[in-house]
């Protein structure tokens, strides 16, 4: 008989820092995946947030490993993108790690305000200000910077973005530029719709910035929907972005810092396939050499790491309610939730994460399709990223089957409207927080239950 565990011992390199199997059970970065469900049921949402902070001391480590090694003169600094999960579970973990803030939206600013009036931050923390702006955001940042929050830095994404902060800031003001990079080349669009043209660049500087005293420019944006990826895309686009803030460099002495966008990727199968260091120094190299070339300063640099800080803590847990054979060859196995609310980037993007049985290691696998209990035919997940297909243990009789997503952690809650109302009414899931307390030893709470009719039905405006 084949079973589960041959079947992943023999694809994998297995077990691995964060997946172990004991008694025929999985364990995630140690946490006993069936303590949890017994205690909690599914499906559950879970986040472990000692990862977040593992993820973002490896990623300083080696930008300090490698600007070391490379000799690099400018500085480092680590941002967190809001925007990967606004969650205060999350922000609160982040920032015990001397870090800054990217934000997108203008409700972003008062998170700002919440985790100042709580001493998260201070008013010396860098909130770099990305996004198309409306008035209401705008406004709220300018209070901030008002309010002596001096590091908090509108990016520029618009050439009549900087006539708002004209008008409306009395104290110095940092500013950052967005680059608008062209696409990849298999994209719909040639040029990304945001960010300042290049051609536009020195012109927006000269007019609207370097005579007034007000105003400082220290930041150039980079930033491609990508992510930070080793192909003749990104080492063309970085290299032309390197270009022009060294052409701007040399007519705007203030100007000091690039700030590197797009992002890290996370694993999206058991096995790293992601060389983090080779990445940072080759991007450090194209940096120092382009520098160089054009005998400028190198500059001082800012990531903003979203998916990569909080991605690997989160997971997604269902039960398999029952199977289902179909048209004699497609046996279906129906989870007791829905990709399409639950995990909508599996739907949109066709994104993969990696998928395990929790347990059930020692029974015999078989082919399968995973189908969601909404009514959409597209609400299904068919294969991994290491194969076409997906494999499972064989349900024993009277037994229940769990199933885990794992890295999960950014964004699913935010596209599919935690809280909101869902496709078919499907209830969003339990949210599990894991921490381990100062012993090392793990510690668990619920953070919401399951979605409520009686929450429901109040949204949709039905008296309860």
């Amino acid at each position: 008989m084949d079973k589960y565990t041959d079947l992943i011992h023999q694809t994998f390199d297995f077990p691995t820092d964060e997946f172990k199997v004991e008694n025929n059970e999985l364990y995630f970065n140690g946490i006993p995946l069936m303590d949890i469900i017994n205690k909690y049921g599914t499906p559950l949402k879970l986040t472990y947030l000692p990862k977040i902070s593992s993820q973002i001391q490896k990623a300083k480590l080696l930008f300090k490993e490698s600007m070391e090694k490379l000799d690099y003169k400018g500085s480092y600094t680590y941002c967190y993108c809001t925007k990967s999960s606004h969650f205060s579970f999350v922000l609160d973990e982040a920032l015990k790690n001397d870090i800054h803030i990217e934000t997108s939206s203008g409700y972003d600013m008062q998170i700002v305000r919440a985790l100042y009036n709580k001493g998260k931050i201070s008013k010396d923390t860098y909130i770099v200000c990305n996004g198309f702006k409306r008035e209401r955001y705008k406004h709220w940042l300018s209070e901030l910077i008002n309010e002596g929050f001096k590091n908090c830095m509108p990016i520029l994404d618009n050439l009549d973005e900087i006539e708002y902060y004209k008008e409306h800031v009395t104290e110095k003001c940092k500013v950052g530029m967005r680059l608008a990079s062209d696409e990849e080349p298999k994209f719909e669009f040639y040029t990304s719709r945001l960010g300042i043209r290049y051609n536009d660049v020195i012109e927006l500087y000269e007019t609207k910035i370097k005579d007034d005293p007000k105003f400082e420019l220290k930041m150039l944006h980079y930033f491609i929907n990508t992510g930070i990826k080793d192909t003749s895309y990104y080492w063309s686009e970085l290299s032309r972005f390197v270009h022009k803030y060294c052409e701007l460099k040399k007519v705007c002495p203030e100007l000091d810092t690039i700030d590197i966008g797009g992002g890290f990727p996370i694993k999206t199968s058991i096995q790293a396939d992601y060389n983090y260091r080779y990445m940072i120094e080759e991007i450090l190299r194209t940096i120092k050499r382009i520098c160089k070339e054009e005998n400028v300063e190198e500059p001082n640099i800012f990531t903003e790491f979203g998916i990569f800080t909080v991605g690997e803590s989160g997971a997604t847990i269902y039960s398999i309610l029952d199977h289902k054979l179909q048209n004699d060859k497609e046996l279906w196995y129906m989870i007791d939730g829905s990709f399409i609310t639950n995990l909508p980037d599996a739907w949109a993007l066709n994104q993969r994460w990696p998928l395990l049985s929790v347990n059930h290691w020692d029974k015999e696998y078989r082919k399968i399709q995973l189908g969601g209990i909404t009514c959409d035919s597209q609400d299904y997940y068919n294969s991994e990223m290491h194969s076409f297909q997906v494999f499972l243990p064989k349900i024993p009789k009277d037994q229940p089957l769990y199933i885990g997503f794992f890295h999960t952690g950014a964004y699913q809650e935010s596209l599919s409207g935690y809280g909101g109302i869902k496709h078919c009414l499907i209830p969003a899931p339990q949210h599990v927080i894991i921490d381990r307390d100062e012993n090392g030893e793990l510690v668990d709470w619920q953070f919401a239950p399951e979605q409520t009719s009686e929450a429901m039905m109040k949204i949709l405006g039905y008296e309860v």
